[in-house]
């Protein structure tokens, strides 16, 4: 059966609206999960309009919940180091009372200008793909190790180095957490096949995205994983206006597979919006 979630992007929105529509959602069971997204500085909209940082608002919206999966999607590694995320994660873990769902991904492509020019406004360095695909392959493995081993460790790598590393508390879920990947190249799919739970991909392009998810069963049969362990995540935009052609794009992603499906919410938001959506989408 498919599951539902929504998407709220914390930009071009006050705090008081979204915490309106995630309270709304986590009354409404056909809605399982919900989502933010990891921008600095809005990618849509009045690029000098108000945008919050994803994590601080997720454990906020965590604790003004009570039965939502909820998460990121996807955390930028190239904003935060990946033991610190660890350590935002797991305390997140805990508000939540155990129901994150940990998002993460390689971070903004290159050639969207609006999402570029964050990492200057932020001291933050932007490397390139090779690059960052490499350092979310350590980042998943030092975050697994942090949520899961009993004794400090070190980790030499080339892009993540750490000594004497530990994690306590660890996070409520056990063993950890369900890992997210999202993306749809061939180097962060490898990565999907090593490391996730679940990968999404954006929507608008079903072709595109059955054919990145049959790539995917490759990478799993190359190194023996099966690939039906890895849950098929989609996220589709929602049309206000026209629900018919997004119930429409709903039952092509559900007929193609894809069964973790979370619904993108344009701002501003409707009065009832979460009811709306179970009731004009989903049911």
């Amino acid at each position: 059966m498919p599951r539902f979630g929504i998407m709220t992007a914390p930009m071009q929105a006050d705090y008081a609206d979204l915490r309106r529509v995630w309270r709304e959602a986590d009354d409404v069971p056909a809605i399982e999960h919900a989502w933010l997204f990891d921008h600095l500085m809005p990618i849509g909209g009045d690029p000098d309009g108000p945008i919050f940082e994803g994590w601080t608002l997720l454990s906020a919206l965590a604790a003004q919940t009570s039965r939502l999966r909820l998460g990121v999607m996807v955390t930028s590694n190239r904003f935060r180091p990946p033991a610190v995320l660890a350590k935002i994660a797991t305390t997140v873990d805990h508000v939540s009372g155990g129901r994150l769902d940990f998002g993460i991904g390689v971070g903004s492509r290159p050639d969207h200008p609006l999402a570029r020019r964050e990492y200057a406004a932020h001291g933050l360095p932007f490397h390139d793909s090779a690059h960052a695909v490499a350092a979310l392959d350590e980042a998943c493995t030092v975050i697994r190790r942090l949520w899961t081993e009993d004794a400090p460790f070190d980790f030499p790598g080339e892009h993540v180095s750490l000594t004497g590393a530990f994690g306590n508390p660890k996070p409520l879920q056990r063993p950890h957490p369900p890992l997210l990947i999202g993306g749809r190249s061939s180097a962060t799919l490898r990565l999907v096949a090593k490391h996730a739970d679940l990968w999404n991909i954006p929507g608008g392009d079903l072709p595109d995205a059955v054919s990145r998810s049959a790539l995917l069963d490759r990478y799993c049969a190359e190194i023996d994983r099966d690939p039906a362990t890895i849950t098929r995540s989609i996220h589709l935009a929602v049309s206000y206006d026209d629900p018919a052609t997004t119930r429409a794009a709903i039952k092509e992603a559900v007929d193609a597979g894809f069964s973790h499906l979370v619904l993108g919410l344009p701002a501003p938001y409707p009065d009832g919006v979460a009811h709306w959506v179970a009731e004009e989408l989903i049911a």
